[in-house]
């Protein structure tokens, strides 16, 4: 028997599992929410967000979860920290497991596990990580207009993001680790005809330089074996994201790449009660506002799930 029972348990915390808590609250259902691993997820990492609606002087990611996070209490959602190490889908109402030893009941689980951006692995990479280090040149690259910038990354997701920067910047250098990229070839085609858009073919990253924020690169041909150090203000990585669905593999439908499908143009799984929004469904925008308005999605679904469960 389970320790405790709740209508909905909200998995995850960020725009997304903050948003569906609020709209939860709201409907008078008493979300618990668990905040998982990293409270507040990719935005706790990210320095200034100037394009979310609502704060015309900008904020700074952290504090933007914060306020998140005391709306939804203040709202009445019950916030935790701890993370959900399994659930059994056997049955319904579901049963979570938390911190492999609390059991939680509930008829609805709302999941916002988010994704985690991929790096390349490099200490200066972590070192200067929202200091010049970002993982999305939409969110970050405005700060670094008229500057020389690199990006590394070979799919469509690099070409549009060094397509974007080159509107803003004044220089970006993308590096593709071997002579080829794995890009669709319109994409390939709008980049290489690009005129500040100088394509490092063959060529990877050693270290990137810097005390406090990025001044430069330094990078290997690795066809030549010449090192070379290129300045630049700013370094994207854009090698793909990693969304957090392992703990639903086996019982969710997933895409080629992990991510959860959703039917279109709501928040319902393949499973009865379980809902899923923010970046660990959403592959294609993982911006802020978009998971937060998918959170609210996810709750008024589960409203009107709960409301036909129990007449």
């Amino acid at each position: 028997m389970a320790n405790e029972k709740t209508n909905v348990l909200i998995v995850g915390s960020g725009p997304a599992g903050y948003t569906a808590a609020i709209y939860a609250s709201r409907a008078n259902l008493n979300p618990i929410l668990y905040q998982g691993i990293q409270p507040g997820g990719q935005l706790t990492i990210t320095t200034e967000v100037e394009n979310y609606p609502g704060y015309p002087e900008g904020i700074m990611g952290p504090q933007m979860m914060m306020d998140f996070e005391a709306q939804a209490k203040r709202m009445g959602a019950d916030i935790r920290w701890g993370m959900v190490t399994s659930i059994d889908f056997s049955k319904r109402p579901y049963v979570a497991t938390i911190d492999e030893e609390h059991t939680i009941e509930s008829d609805v689980i709302i999941i916002a596990t988010g994704a985690s951006a991929k790096w390349l692995g490099l200490e200066s990479e972590q070192r200067l990580n929202g200091h010049g280090v970002s993982a999305c040149a939409v969110c970050d690259g405005f700060f670094f207009k008229g500057k020389d910038v690199a990006i590394v990354g070979a799919g469509d997701t690099a070409c549009e993001e060094a397509l974007y920067l080159s509107k803003i910047c004044n220089k970006v250098s993308m590096l593709i680790r071997k002579d080829s990229m794995r890009a669709s070839k319109v994409m390939q085609d709008r980049v290489l005809k690009t005129s500040n858009i100088e394509v490092l073919w063959n060529t990877e990253t050693i270290e990137i330089l810097g005390e406090h924020k990025v001044e430069s690169m330094r990078v290997l041909n690795n066809k030549t074996n010449q090192e070379s150090t290129i300045p630049v203000q700013a370094f994207f990585v854009a090698i793909g994201h990693q969304p957090n669905s392992d703990l639903f593999k086996e019982v969710l439908d997933l895409d080629d790449h992990g991510y959860i499908l959703t039917t279109p143009g709501t928040s319902k799984t393949n499973m009865p009660g379980i809902f899923a929004c923010g970046d660990v469904q959403d592959k294609n925008y993982r911006q802020a506002v978009t998971a937060a308005g998918s959170g609210c999605m996810a709750a008024l679904d589960a409203e009107r799930y709960l409301s036909e469960l129990h007449g």
